[in-house]
């Protein structure tokens, strides 16, 4: 387990930028400031913005919400080493997925994450604060069949169990290498506990039973099953990361329970380098997901 807190433990900081300053041209990520009445304090988040958003200023953009791991933040996760704005300027410019807005919230470095508990109801912030200001503040296509969400390792996690506990916000989901179930599951006498006090808190608040991907599929009646049946999923771990045994339970529950699945386990490690090669790849399956839902 330390080698698991090790893996993810980066003291990082970050420029801000005041909110509503945008790129004339778009096709870049943008750091911004907002008000949290929830939080009590300014969040940041980054937002990348495609190619034309502000010279068209008639078209409106389906939205990723793209969620960090443990020991990143918004910027120095998806924004820094994820290469979010260089990926997805490729992938759009290749048309293997339409222009849409990304939005990376930052959720705490070292614990607090994406779930609530006191004194941090973060859940609370992004659905009723995040979600409404990014569409009051942007030309976004303001329903579920245009709004996805996806994220890696403890974002991966959240973005589970967001999907989850909202399948009414979602169209797709896309957990990467996603934290399913701990490697181990003593939270009480183990060293990193001791050494990492709120890192304790925040896996303390993954295994609450709400928050617990496994626990809310195998629990649900058939209302939830029929909602969570609804989002199109899209799961995505590599062979040699050490979460891959939490994924592949969640895929052959989520088969169980006849929710339809795109699975995925290519060559590949909990690291950077695999969830660059897998954000083109979400990018087109939420486009799919927008495209065919528009059509509907």
């Amino acid at each position: 387990m330390k080698a698991f807190i090790t893996l993810f433990l980066c003291i990082c900081t970050f420029n801000f930028v005041q909110a509503y300053e945008f790129p004339d041209k778009g096709e870049k990520v943008y750091n911004i400031n907002m008000p949290s009445s929830i939080l009590k304090s300014d969040r940041n988040y980054s937002i990348y913005l495609p190619k034309g958003y502000e010279t068209d200023t008639l078209t409106h953009y389906p939205v990723l919400y793209l969620l960090h791991g443990l020991g990143n933040t918004n910027t120095k996760g998806w924004v820094e080493r994820g290469n979010v704005e260089t990926i997805a300027n490729r992938v759009i410019a290749e048309h293997r997925a339409s222009k849409m807005i990304i939005v990376m919230p930052d959720a705490g470095t070292n614990g607090p994450g994406y779930f609530n508990r006191e004194g941090w109801p973060y859940e609370d912030y992004f659905f009723k604060e995040l979600i409404p200001y990014i569409e009051k503040h942007y030309r976004t296509l303001n329903d579920p069949s245009h709004r996805a969400i996806a994220g890696l390792s403890m974002g991966g996690g959240g973005t589970l169990v967001y999907a989850l506990h909202h399948p009414e916000m979602f169209v797709a989901a896309c957990p990467l290498s996603a934290l399913v179930t701990f490697p181990s599951h003593n939270t009480n006498n183990s060293d990193w506990a001791k050494d990492y006090p709120e890192v304790r808190k925040w896996a303390e608040s993954c295994m609450l039973p709400d928050n617990m991907p496994l626990h809310i599929i195998e629990q649900a009646d058939s209302k939830q099953l029929h909602n969570f049946r609804t989002i199109r999923w899209y799961i995505d771990c590599g062979d040699d990361d050490y979460l891959y045994e939490g994924n592949l339970q969640l895929y052959l529950l989520m088969r169980t329970k006849q929710i339809p699945i795109q699975y995925r386990m290519r060559d590949g490690a909990h690291n950077w380098l695999y969830w660059q090669s897998a954000l083109p790849d979400v990018m087109t399956f939420v486009s799919i997901a927008f495209a065919d839902e528009k059509e509907h």
